[in-house]
């Protein structure tokens, strides 16, 4: 606080600088600084595109490599880049109705997450295959809520209108 970091993150001129600003601090590494700035694009203080850039966390890394072979010379961010990028062409080229958030494409960050829960799922589905990162369990089981869930999205978003209104979502989403 004495170094004033929020008046700093509210200054930066692209999510990328605002990366490298809490990147800067000790113990907080790559994707932790990603999970940060990406939170606080969320909100008021930052408005800038989901697509800038991505780092893939330990989880997507090993989904990724769950899901390839090879990665072609890529790296992890560049694959979950052509995965977004191509989502639109993969999604009809494989005959699937993809339900999306009123025509909001996957971004990034979504992407990324994708390719976490896919590390998830295939340590549960085929344990055989450890991948990358060796973890066999995972820290959490999937309990039901039988609680109503109120979604609420970013209001930069302008989803949270259309729910309002009791639109539906593209596809039946």
């Amino acid at each position: 606080m004495e170094d004033e970091l929020p008046l700093r993150l509210a200054e930066v001129r692209t999510m990328f600088e605002g990366f490298q600003l809490l990147r800067s601090y000790p113990m907080i590494g790559d994707f932790l600084a990603y999970q940060y700035v990406i939170d606080l694009n969320y909100s008021p203080l930052m408005n800038f595109s989901e697509m800038e850039f991505v780092v893939p966390g330990p989880g997507a890394q090993a989904g990724i490599h769950k899901c390839f072979s090879s990665l072609g010379g890529l790296n992890e961010s560049d694959i979950i880049k052509v995965v977004t990028d191509r989502q639109q062409e993969e999604f009809a080229r494989l005959g699937l109705t993809f339900p999306s958030l009123w025509g909001r494409p996957l971004q990034l960050i979504d992407c990324q997450n994708l390719f976490c829960e896919v590390d998830k799922y295939a340590r549960i589905k085929h344990p055989e295959i450890t991948g990358i990162s060796r973890r066999t369990r995972l820290k959490q089981r999937f309990r039901v809520n039988p609680m109503r869930i109120d979604y609420w999205y970013p209001p930069k978003w302008g989803l949270n209108e259309k729910i309002a209104r009791g639109e539906r979502a593209e596809n039946g989403g």
